[in-house]
């Protein structure tokens, strides 16, 4: 069983690469940004509480996204491995994971951290923001996305740096080469 996380800030590539890797390599995506925004679109009573938050760029609770972490890897057992996009996103979530991989007698192969300077997300994301009809692609809730991230998310690098399963992948330049250099990556711990 692989399993990996796509890490980077939002606006990176993780959802473009991660539909790349997991049809090469079999994987079973769980991106909660989508699970969250299915809930929403439901209309159940996660989505809706979740929806102002998102709406404003903030982040869902650990202890919802967990659960929701849990609930798809247990109904997905029989897969191959799990590609992560979107989680973790704190600490706490990284050391959760940790808990369910042991739970249910898995290990973390790598993690994939995307690396894009600050302007180009920006650009990128108010592109995404016209087509998409994500209402989280305006400027207000990006930059409130970017603090989030950097306050937040940048200390889970860390964590996974001092557990030596983190690797660095350039996000700039085509989407075919970036997706080469994860491919190396992967074959390298697989």
């Amino acid at each position: 069983m692989l399993n990996i996380i796509i890490f980077g800030p939002p606006g990176a590539g993780k959802g473009t690469q991660s539909t790349f890797i997991k049809e090469r390599y079999d994987l079973t995506y769980i991106s909660t940004g989508q699970i969250l925004r299915q809930e929403m679109a439901a209309g159940t009573e996660i989505g809706l509480h979740v929806k102002e938050i998102i709406n404003k760029g903030g982040l869902a609770s650990d202890e919802i996204v967990t659960s929701i972490i849990e609930k798809f890897i247990v109904n997905h057992r029989d897969s191959s491995g799990f590609l992560f996009d979107g989680f973790p996103r704190t600490t706490r979530q990284a050391e959760i994971l940790d808990e369910l991989f042991r739970k249910y007698d898995m290990k973390l192969d790598g993690v994939l951290s995307l690396e894009v300077p600050e302007e180009m997300l920006i650009d990128r994301m108010l592109k995404r923001g016209l087509t998409s009809g994500r209402d989280d692609d305006n400027i207000e809730s990006i930059r409130y996305r970017f603090i989030d991230d950097n306050t937040k998310t940048k200390p889970v690098l860390d964590y996974y740096q001092n557990k030596n399963v983190l690797h660095d992948v350039n996000g700039i330049g085509e989407i075919e080469d970036i997706f080469a250099n994860i491919c190396k990556i992967i074959d390298s711990i697989a």
